[in-house]
């Protein structure tokens, strides 16, 4: 006798599973075509990946930000520890920051190692942290000296979803003060939503965030902020003045230097020991604008500051720019150094033309490159 057909349990109806943690849409009904089955597929391991990327940048996130509290707390209480202690004074930081950056890279410099200090100081209740957040949310939250403006922040933050550029957009139109002196709240949130609207909606790019390359301990983490474009020609340009044999010695190539609200990364850094000086570049592929100028001008102010010794000579830097229209190459020193520049420099560094000319070939031979590429 024929067993009878037993109905469908309600969960075999389900149209996902949880696997991991991660929900897995079901199966492609047979009826589908193969073009619809394909990319309903797709689709499957998309939402898959994209998950545990999120799950694995939240995990990292929540890890950063307890080690660094932690950090800035036994700093603090190092300080806090009597005379012997307190007589580190200023060198601390700066004493520390030599010995972690050799073990774990430019993420422990001496700035990084004053914020972790100052988060502490600005939330010595970690339990009262929002997980949501990353390093960076709260490297801008010390920033507010107000504490109820540091909680109000940080809880919408958490709670809107706010991105890192989302937050200093707030905080820099001091969106919570206005709300508070406001009649009209309303229009106040509603001027502040559209502000956040005009930001790019894009995720958070895992793989180009320096904050957690660098505290996961990944080598190159300054590359991986560069297009296929820029990565060519710093590769080139970085071959090409080692290849002059005028003294020009490599020393860092997407180097971090720090003010105390912003990071920056020089993308090549060299040293010329014919000169004495330090040499900065920085390589735009867009239309020069009078910012760029302006941040090489201080790309060279802090690094005279920051790293000259008492030998060198003052730095210079070169501004390039290749866009598809024009190159430009453009020296910088700082105000004094002209006579200095003129005289000796200008014997040993590159001209504006060589420079010009071998970036716009430099350019031409990766684009074709790329285009043949696409082509396959």
């Amino acid at each position: 006798m024929a067993k009878k057909a037993h109905p469908k349990s309600a969960d075999s109806k389900k149209e996902s599973k949880e696997t991991a943690g991660l929900t897995v849409p079901a199966a492609s009904a047979p009826e589908e075509t193969s073009q619809t089955a394909f990319d309903h597929l797709l689709s499957q391991l998309r939402q898959l990946i994209g998950d545990a990327r999120n799950r694995a940048v939240r995990a990292v996130d929540e890890i950063q930000v307890q080690t660094n509290w932690s950090v800035g707390r036994y700093i603090v209480e190092f300080e806090q520890g009597g005379a012997v202690r307190a007589a580190y004074g200023k060198r601390l930081l700066p004493l520390l920051a030599e010995k972690l950056k050799a073990d774990y890279g430019q993420g422990y410099d001496a700035s990084n190692l004053r914020y972790m200090r100052l988060f502490y100081q600005a939330f010595p209740i970690r339990d009262a942290l929002r997980h949501e957040l990353c390093w960076t949310h709260y490297r801008l939250l010390t920033k507010l000296d107000r504490e109820d403006a540091r909680q109000w922040y940080m809880n919408e933050a958490a709670t809107q979803n706010w991105s890192t550029r989302a937050l200093q957009r707030q905080m820099g139109t001091l969106y919570y003060e206005r709300l508070l002196l406001s009649k009209d709240k309303v229009a106040v949130a509603q001027e502040a939503q559209h502000n956040l609207e005009q930001l790019d909606a894009g995720p958070r790019a895992f793989l180009r965030d320096p904050m957690m390359l660098e505290f996961l301990g990944l080598p190159g983490a300054g590359a991986l902020l560069e297009s296929s474009l820029e990565q060519g020609l710093m590769d080139k340009l970085q071959a090409f003045l080692l290849e002059l044999g005028k003294g020009f010695a490599f020393v860092a190539r997407q180097q971090r230097i720090s003010t105390e609200s912003k990071d920056f990364y020089i993308d090549l850094v060299f040293y010329n020991y014919l000169l004495k000086c330090f040499v900065l570049i920085d390589l735009k592929t867009q239309e020069l604008s009078h910012q760029d100028i302006g941040q090489m001008d201080m790309y060279v102010r802090m690094y005279d500051d920051l790293k000259r010794g008492e030998s060198d000579n003052p730095t210079v830097g070169i501004l390039l720019c290749e866009s598809k229209d024009q190159s430009v190459v453009r020296y910088s020193v700082l105000h004094g150094s002209e006579q200095i520049f003129a005289s000796r420099y200008k014997l040993v560094l590159p001209s504006e033309d060589d420079l010009r000319a071998e970036l716009k070939r430099d350019a031409e031979e990766i684009r074709l490159a790329m285009k043949l590429k696409e082509q396959g």
